[in-house]
């Protein structure tokens, strides 16, 4: 379980752009279609894109991963992995795909077009003690008890002290470092005395809504809605006063509690061992766990923009977050700094196919609505 910090909607004034414009992309990688595609998928014949998947090694070790953490995942989506695995040795052609018993269904996008929003997700490594000292005064916390239905003290409560000091599990040094870790849904805690470091999973929230900090500042004028990322909020951080820092961070009342762990993979809300940028997060009402995805994922340069380039990767959905609603994917970026970089830098847009072995040629891929499903997929088993 993860969630994301900025998430930049689509304006409508933004959105009857994309109707009138040419193909040329945007600065966030919009490909634009002539005509509205009708249905949240759409089956096509053949995807229109260029190239083999880039990543087919890395695909193949997720899939791995859900073989050996979930056998009932694995046997549900097993006619589908399988049929990939044919085609990727076959030379990955998109036009070949139906030849391997592949349907590939085209996803409309935010704004109906065919274009899918990608933002970035990874695993912080953040340094904490035992006991609060020196430098390390941003306490880390635990679940506590929770009625069910009953809501948990605030953000504002908690930093204010509305949670006893026994559900205490570390102390950082970074007010910012535990929200980013809050953020992303789990993270590594270095205690600094040489053990290796323990995996601090996410164990649950405390019941209020999310609230994207990163809109905030951009309702706030103080950052430029094209220069959003998590790099311009650390920034914003270290230009800023600690009680204006905490103040921004309270405007998001929602809150993460963790469990530590021993140093364990790093898994998503499916417990599978998650690989880099070979898995995401998903709306799982829309893309449920284990389904497989064809993406043109656009590429940027390390100033965090986009290059005007696409790179085709198959990725699985693993993971869920509170921010990935919709037509809406969370890539998995990977540990550390680095990773944190690219994640950060991420909110563009790419075009979609989900793959799915075929029983039918033409079998609908959603249940009527007089079934009670409201057009969420039917992708449980071959």
């Amino acid at each position: 379980m993860k969630a994301h910090c900025a998430r930049i909607a689509l304006t409508g004034a933004l959105i009857a752009l994309l109707a009138s414009c040419s193909s040329k992309p945007t600065d966030r990688g919009q490909q634009y279609k002539d005509g509205k595609l009708e249905q949240p998928l759409a089956l096509v014949n053949q995807p229109n894109a260029k190239g083999r998947p880039v990543n087919g090694r890395d695909f193949g070790e997720q899939v791995r991963q859900i073989q050996t953490a979930s056998s009932g995942l694995y046997s549900r989506q097993n006619g589908t992995y399988s049929a990939i695995e044919s085609w990727l040795m076959a030379g990955a052609d998109t036009r070949q795909l139906q030849q391997f018993g592949l349907n590939a269904w085209q996803m409309e996008g935010t704004d109906n077009y065919g274009n899918v929003q990608f933002t970035g997700y990874y695993t912080p490594v953040v340094e904490a003690r035992y006991t609060r000292q020196g430098e390390f005064q941003y306490p880390i916390y635990r679940m506590p008890p929770r009625k069910r239905g009953e809501k948990l003290p605030s953000r504002a409560s908690i930093y204010s002290g509305g949670l006893d000091d026994r559900y205490v599990i570390a102390y950082s040094n970074s007010l910012v470092d535990n929200f980013m870790m809050d953020v992303q849904g789990s993270g590594y805690v270095d205690f600094g005395d040489g053990r290796p470091m323990s995996f601090f999973g996410y164990a649950g929230k405390n019941g209020w809504g999310y609230h994207s900090i990163g809109k905030e500042l951009i309702d706030r004028g103080e950052v430029k809605r094209e220069d959003m990322s998590m790099q311009a909020i650390r920034q914003w951080a270290q230009e800023h006063s600690p009680q204006e820092v905490r103040a921004l961070l309270e405007t998001n009342p929602s809150f993460v509690f963790f469990k530590p762990e021993p140093f364990t993979p790093v898994r998503g809300a499916s417990a599978v061992s998650l690989v880099a940028k070979a898995s995401v997060a998903s709306d799982r009402s829309i893309i449920p766990a284990g389904t497989t995805l064809l993406a043109e994922v656009p590429q940027l340069n390390e100033k965090g923009k986009f290059n005007g380039k696409y790179e085709m990767r198959l990725m699985v959905a693993l993971d869920v977050g509170g921010a990935i609603k919709g037509q809406h994917f969370d890539i998995y970026q990977g540990i550390g700094p680095d990773a944190a970089h690219l994640a950060g830098f991420y909110n563009h847009y790419g075009r979609v196919w989900v793959l799915k072995a075929a029983p039918g040629a033409g079998q609908p891929l959603f249940s009527s609505p007089q079934n009670g499903n409201n057009g969420s997929l039917l992708l449980g088993s071959n």
